[in-house]
């Protein structure tokens, strides 16, 4: 790996030569890796400069995780909350080095991840929002216990997020999901939702949606 990033990751350069282009980062789910997202990568606005991380933690026999989830005969599935903390600061480390080593505009930093990436999503904008500018979290949901103290407090008046998910989900539950939109407006973020009669996946519909909404901002 490159030494001077913190996550391995493919790279798709803007398809126009722009001066600082605006940089969409993708971030898989929970034992996918870093060639899942980029497969849509094309399909994405022309303009952007799209890099897709590889989760940190190896998965066996294949696949990589942001954070563990452990399974308890008592408790059920848990998330390995330190980890998650430990991807959420090392994908805001990896913002600072991607806008160093490629040149983006530091004002134009994107983030669309799935599932487990949607997650640590939106830790890393809730937690730091001065380095993200738009969000499209799908399939995910916020976990407030990886979220920065204070994060009550932050500045969010830059900040817009587009959050989907399957109706019929059977990984995480629509009805997490739709705690998001409360949760985000309570804290006065600008954010859309929407729900799609799939399971846990990204439909077709839901594609078209968010290039869009993502052409109109960035």
């Amino acid at each position: 790996m490159n030494k001077e990033f913190s996550l391995q990751h493919l790279l798709r350069k803007p398809k126009t030569k722009i001066q600082k282009p605006a940089a969409l980062i993708l971030l898989h789910g929970y034992g996918s890796d870093e060639n899942d997202l980029f497969s849509f990568a094309d399909e994405l606005p022309d303009e952007l400069l799209i890099i897709s991380a590889k989760a940190p933690y190896s998965m066996q026999p294949f696949g990589n995780a942001w954070y563990a989830i452990h399974w308890d005969n008592n408790d059920g599935k848990f998330s390995d909350d330190a980890q998650a903390i430990t991807s959420r600061d090392t994908i805001r480390d990896f913002i600072d080095e991607v806008i160093a080593h490629y040149e983006v505009d530091p004002e134009n930093i994107n983030l669309l991840g799935f599932s487990q990436g949607s997650i640590l999503s939106y830790a890393v904008a809730l937690s730091y929002p001065e380095k993200v500018r738009n969000v499209v979290a799908l399939s995910g949901y916020v976990n407030k216990g990886i979220l920065k103290d204070g994060y009550e407090n932050n500045d969010y008046s830059k900040l817009k997020f587009y959050c989907s998910h399957g109706s019929v989900d059977q990984v995480i539950p629509v009805e997490w999901a739709r705690k998001n939109k409360p949760f985000l407006d309570n804290l006065g973020i600008e954010n859309v939702y929407s729900e799609f009669a799939v399971g846990h996946g990204v439909a077709p519909q839901n594609f078209y949606e968010l290039r869009e909404w993502l052409k109109a901002r960035i």
